[in-house]
């Protein structure tokens, strides 16, 4: 790392209104260039992975509503030692506002002393810093270092006599965007407290109390965390890590997503579609969309935001018209819906109209960027909507972006981006996108490469650390880490670097071992705790935004390497059982994939959640199909027809299916001439045997779970491939730690499709007496006339259904099952 903004202020007092530096000491200006290079002479370097429960949060005391209160934390060093100095860490996690919302220097005591004993009690100490007679400044980022002169001691004490106010904070379980308290609290923050000796930090892992009264003991350990990987820096600048493009080597896509030429035909994705239409026309006006670029320019003046409108509207000012132009988009380039297209270029027209000469385009002033998540969810959301429309046939939305970007890729606040934004990393993917599109240059790719750039963190990530995924060590654990491994496999992309792809290799592969539920929704999420592989049924897990992410970042590799059939069957789960499952017809969408209870009530606002969901649900039919330069690959299994170009012929494949209600697929190909091409069919791994497909009537080859079979051969016009897919009823026990006592939990799938337990979510179901309750399977019966629902035999009154159709039902998708006595 360059130079930070956390930077030092050594041997300092605090003297009226500044600093005054005492001793030999270099003065302030010079310790603004301290890189994380010179901190790792005071700093172990101690590798994250070494401590896998590290919470890298700041520690924080009791919440009091007055400032005048003594509170303390102490640090055990095990044996006394010479102590040179102690450094302090405010703290500097960039949340939400209302929620935990930490800036820099927050909750940094006013008035404080630091000291060391021998004697666990403090009866006897020595004073290392004494500031209880005047209140200390506001630190913001900077660290802070106190010199101790001949002072020895095992313990040494901070002790907070005045508490500086701090926004409100709330609980987990506070709405987003419920405005913060007009009264302040108080309470004591500080990051980490480093303890020098010998030039190490010698508290590293060493054990913290605090006082009874005022401590939070539950936090403390935090304070004595290792240092963070890539560095405690809050300004990030690499600029030796650009790399020359005529030294990239870009990767290729072995196959393309179809952007068009794609048409469905019935099934329940055309259904899922049209819903999702209904719902982007019947959320909000284009007046709506525009408010917030009209407030900026001054054409709606004194608007008063009301309820939820304060924060994702205009907290996130421009982040709804991405929205609209993500859904609206994606889905105009399969369906071409008059009204849709009409909006999209309104809202379009609308944004050019209030865009700078110097080419800025966001619905917020300039000076706003790092302004809640302005600098990386708004701004990215934006550029996504604007390549969709671009990519659905409007022709002003990319040039428009590319004038954006060539403003934005020179400004000078890129070194605050990453982490002094709001979970500044959501910034990277929008890069990225841009660098990817048709209109991208190498700087969109070498702004990622100077000021977002974590080597630390993707060489982790490579051996599949996994704290590294739940333990992120800036800003909380999210799953919107998840767009900045799109934005890495895009770089991969773009440059040919292998460390990006292993990097996101092996977080996907995390991801999908300790952090899936049943049915395949992504279960971290930001409010929550979330250990790998505890799979928690009773928190609201499961966010609609990052199973969407995740089928994105799915999508990449599948391209990459789209003869490995994982990929496809990830990309499968999440449409059926968490974007289709979340939709409420064309009402609106559901933030949360409810394991058990009700469903939540769908919304049709402006959510995290609505935004990725109307996105992903807009881009169904490019996931059916990949081309290749030989051919296609058939991902999924919908009633639909892919036309392309094969060696210079129009080619055509119109695929009949009923599936998931009936597993019986057929393919009619149609060309002019006849014509070569691979046909590659997807056997998927939930595929309980192998599958057979006839071409004309005759068998021609079978595939094994998990793989795709090439039909290779000069096709005719007319010529019809057939196959059935080898679904079966598949039961699996739940291990996350939601365990009931005496009880075993089951999920339940046919096929790709999670199927859930209709009523009482604590009804226990039973099986034959002298079976194990993974015999559930074979007591499942069909409903005549209800496709995909079945009854239980032995069990009266109990039924399983997809889980994407449930709507008001109660439900579990993990029941009970146990052998009949």
């Amino acid at each position: 790392m360059a130079v930070t903004r956390r930077k030092f202020l050594l041997n300092s007092t605090y003297a009226g209104a500044g600093f005054a530096v005492i001793g030999a000491m270099k003065p302030v200006a010079l310790l603004a260039q301290t890189s994380d290079k010179e901190m790792a002479t005071y700093l172990t370097g101690i590798r994250m992975a070494a401590t896998p429960a590290t919470n890298y949060r700041a520690y924080r005391s009791k919440v009091v509503a007055t400032p005048d209160v003594t509170t303390w934390v102490q640090v055990d060093l095990k044996k006394a030692v010479p102590i040179s100095a102690i450094q302090l860490f405010p703290a500097s996690e960039r949340m939400y506002p209302g929620r935990d919302q930490y800036y820099g220097g927050e909750g940094f005591p006013l008035r404080f002393r630091l000291e060391a004993s021998d004697d666990a009690n403090f009866g006897k100490v020595e004073t290392i810093a004494d500031f209880t007679q005047s209140d200390f400044p506001d630190l913001k980022d900077n660290i802070t270092q106190y010199a101790a002169h001949d002072v020895h001691g095992r313990y040494v004490r901070l002790t907070a006599t005045r508490l500086r106010a701090v926004k409100a904070v709330a609980s987990d379980s506070t709405p987003l965007g419920k405005e913060p308290q007009d009264s302040p609290d108080y309470t004591l923050m500080v990051a980490k407290m480093a303890v020098i000796s010998g030039g190490h930090d010698v508290a590293v892992g060493c054990k913290v109390t605090a006082d009874e009264k005022y401590g939070n003991s539950e936090l403390v350990a935090q304070l004595t965390r290792p240092p963070r990987q890539d560095g405690e820096g809050i300004r990030v600048d690499n600029p030796h890590a650009v790399t020359d493009p005529a030294t990239w080597k870009p990767a290729k896509y072995k196959a393309e997503a179809p952007k068009t030429g794609v048409t469905l035909e019935g099934g329940v994705f055309q259904e899922a579609m049209q819903n999702n239409i209904q719902y982007l026309l019947n959320s909000y006006t284009t007046d709506d969309l525009l408010r917030q670029f009209y407030e900026r320019t001054g054409k709606i003046k004194n608007f008063k935001p009301t309820g939820s409108q304060v924060f994702w509207e205009e907290d996130l000012a421009g982040s709804n018209a991405g929205r609209f132009l993500m859904g609206a988009g994606n889905t105009l380039r399969w369906i071409d819906d008059p009204e849709l297209h009409r909006r999209l270029n309104v809202v379009v027209d609308g944004i050019e109209e209030c865009r700078q000469p110097n080419g800025y385009i966001m619905a917020y002033p300039e000076d706003t960027i790092f302004y809640s998540e302005r600098a990386a969810y708004t701004r990215a959301w934006l550029t996504h909507g604007l390549l969709e429309a671009a990519y659905g046939g409007n022709p002003k939305a990319l040039p428009m972006l590319r004038g954006y970007y060539d403003w934005f890729n020179q400004q000078t606040f890129l070194p605050d981006m990453l982490r002094g934004a709001i979970q500044g990393g959501q910034g990277m993917v929008a890069n990225t996108r841009m660098c990817t599109s048709p209109l991208g240059k190498p700087a969109d790719a070498q702004v990622i490469q100077r000021y977002y750039q974590e080597d630390g963190w993707m060489e982790g990530l490579a051996k599949q650390e996994k704290e590294q995924v739940w333990q992120y060590p800036y800003d909380r654990p999210h799953c919107y880490l998840l767009t900045n491994l799109e934005a890495y496999l895009d770089m991969y992309l773009a440059t040919g670097d292998v460390r990006y792809r292993d990097g996101v290799l092996g977080a996907w592969e995390l991801y999908r071992a300790h952090w899936q539920q049943a049915g395949g929704s992504i279960s971290i999420i930001e409010f929550e705790k979330d250990p790998p592989n505890s799979k928690y049924l009773r928190q609201k897990l499961g966010e609609l935004c990052g199973s969407s992410f995740w089928v994105f970042l799915s999508q990449r590799f599948q391209l990459l390497n789209p003869d490995e059939e994982r990929y496809a069957t990830e990309i499968e789960k999440s449409i059926y059982n968490v974007g289709m499952a979340n939709q409420d017809g064309g009402v609106g969408l559901r933030y949360h994939t409810v394991m058990e209870g009700k469903k939540e009530k769908s919304t049709h606002e402006n959510t995290c959640c609505e935004g990725q969901g109307t996105r992903l649900l807009g881009t169904l039919p490019e996931h059916i199909y990949s081309i290749a330069p030989d051919g296609i690959y058939v991902n999924l299994f919908e009633p639909s027809t892919i036309r392309w170009q094969q060696a210079g012929q129009p080619m055509e494949l119109k695929m009949k299916t009923r599936f998931p209600y009936d597993t019986h697929v057929s393919g009619a190909v149609k060309v002019s001439t006849p014509t070569e091409a691979n046909l590659r069919i997807r056997v998927p791994s939930w595929a309980a045997k192998e599958m057979a497909v006839s071409v004309n009537g005759k068998a021609a080859a079978s595939g094994k779970p998990g793989s795709y079979l090439a039909v290779n051969r000069k096709w005719s016009d007319g010529d019809v491939i057939e196959f059935v897919l080898p679904a079966e009823i598949r039961v699996r026990r739940y291990n996350g730690d939601d365990q009931i006592a005496g009880k075993k939990r089951y999920s339940v799938e046919y096929g790709p499709i999670l199927l859930a337990a209709v009523g009482s979510p604590t009804a226990s179901l039973s099986v034959d007496k002298g079976h194990e309750a993974e015999h559930l399977a074979n007591h499942l019966e069909p409903v005549d006339g209800s496709p995909l629902h079945f009854t239980v035999r032995g069990n009266n009154g109990q039924k399983f259904m997809p889980y994407w159709k449930i709507s008001e039902e109660e439900f579990t998708c993990y029941p009970q099952v146990s052998a009949m006595a």
